[in-house]
C-alpha cells in the first residue's frame, strides 16, 4: 500500500518480524529505544500508528509479525524558517523551485513541516511531488520535483547516471596565488564526526572545474561545475583550496549543534548557489534549461534579481 499522509507528511513504514512480543507497543519501544515507551503509546492514542489498511492502532494491539505498520512523526518545537521557496517552472511531469536558505529539502531530524517538499505539497496539493535530487539545507537555488509516480524513475535517473549539467555560484576567500579556471579531482570519504566529509588519498571520486568571475577586496565569486556528485562536495573541496565558502558551518570548523527549537542565524547564510541545470528530457528527448532567479551578494543574502 502507498503510506499515508497527513498535512504533506508521509507516514514511516517498519515492517515487523517474528519475536517474542505481546504487544505492538513492546516492539516499538524496543526497536526505537530514543523514542521510548511513552511517547509510542501517546502516539497510539493520538491515532498516529496505522496498519496495512490504514486503521489506527490502539496502545493494547497485539503484535502481528510478518506483517508492517505505519507511524507518523511529530515534532515538539518547530521554528517556522522566515523564508519562502518560489516556483518557477510546472508543467504536467515537472516542478522547478527557487530553495531558500536553512529550508531542508525533506524531512529528517528537527525538520519535518518546514521543508521544502511538505511545504509543496500543502501549498501545491499535489501528494505524489518527490524531489529529483537533493541540495544541502544551508545551499540555496534549484531544486527539481517530479509528479507522476509512473515516470519518476527516468527524471531521477538522470542525476544518478550524471546526465544533467549542473553550474553553482559561490563567494569564498580570493587568493591570488591560485591559477583559474582550474580542475579539482580528489578522493572523499565520511570523515569521524558523521555530518562531514573529507578529502584521503586515493582514486579520485570527486571532480569540480572551478572559475573565477569576479573579485571584491578579500573575496571573489566563483563558477563551480561540478562533474560528480559526492555530498558536500564543493564544500570539502573549495576548503581544501584554502578558499571556505563564506559563513560555512561545517567546513572547515564544525559549530556547534544548536538546543532544539532555537534558529540558526539568518544573517549569515552559506554562500552557496545552485544556479543552473540543464539536462535532455528523457520522455520528450527536448533540452531543459532552467535557471535560478537568485544572486549571491558580498556579505549578504542569495536576493532576487
Amino acid at each position: 500500500m502507498t503510506p499515508p499522509e497527513r498535512d504533506g507528511v508521509g507516514a514511516s513504514a517498519v515492517a515487523l518480524p517474528p519475536g517474542p512480543w505481546s504487544l505492538l507497543l513492546d516492539f516499538l519501544e524496543v526497536q526505537f529505544p530514543a523514542v521510548g515507551r511513552a511517547a509510542w503509546q501517546r502516539r497510539m492514542e493520538q491515532g498516529d500508528v496505522l496498519d496495512a489498511s490504514g486503521a489506527a492502532l490502539a496502545a493494547q494491539a497485539p503484535y502481528r509479525a510478518h506483517t508492517k505498520v505505519f507511524y507518523f512523526r511529530s515534532l515538539p518545537t518547530e521554528a517556522v524558517i522566515p523564508f519562502d521557496e518560489v516556483v518557477l517552472f510546472r508543467d504536467d511531469t515537472l516542478i522547478v523551485v527557487d530553495k531558500p536558505h536553512f529550508l531542508p529539502v525533506t524531512p529528517a531530524g528537527r525538520y519535518l513541516q518546514q521543508t521544502l517538499l511538505v511545504r509543496l505539497k500543502r501549498k501545491l496539493g499535489i501528494a505524489t511531488l518527490a524531489p529529483m535530487h537533493r541540495i544541502d539545507r544551508e545551499t540555496a537555488g534549484l531544486v527539481l520535483f517530479t509528479i507522476q509516480p509512473a515516470t519518476r524513475a527516468l527524471y531521477q535517473g538522470l542525476f544518478r547516471e550524471r546526465a544533467v549539467t549542473k553550474h553553482y555560484e559561490a563567494i569564498a576567500p580570493w587568493r591570488p596565488e591560485l591559477q583559474f579556471p582550474m580542475q579539482v579531482r580528489s578522493r572523499l570519504v565520511d570523515a569521524a564526526h558523521f555530518m562531514k566529509m573529507c578529502e584521503v588519498d586515493g582514486e579520485p571520486n570527486a571532480e569540480t572545474r572551478i572559475e573565477l568571475l569576479e573579485v571584491q577586496g578579500a573575496l571573489a565569486r566563483y563558477a563551480l561545475h561540478p562533474l560528480t556528485g559526492q555530498r558536500h562536495q564543493l564544500r570539502v573541496q573549495m576548503d581544501g583550496l584554502g578558499l571556505p565558502i563564506l559563513n560555512d558551518q561545517i567546513y572547515p570548523h564544525h559549530a556547534p549543534e544548536l538546543p532544539p527549537g532555537t534558529p540558526p542565524d539568518y544573517s549569515r547564510p552559506l554562500q552557496l548557489l545552485a544556479k543552473s541545470l540543464e539536462f535532455i528530457d528523457p520522455l520528450s528527448g527536448l533540452p531543459r534549461h532552467f535557471e535560478s532567479r537568485l544572486a549571491l551578494h558580498f556579505g549578504a543574502f542569495a536576493t532576487p534579481l
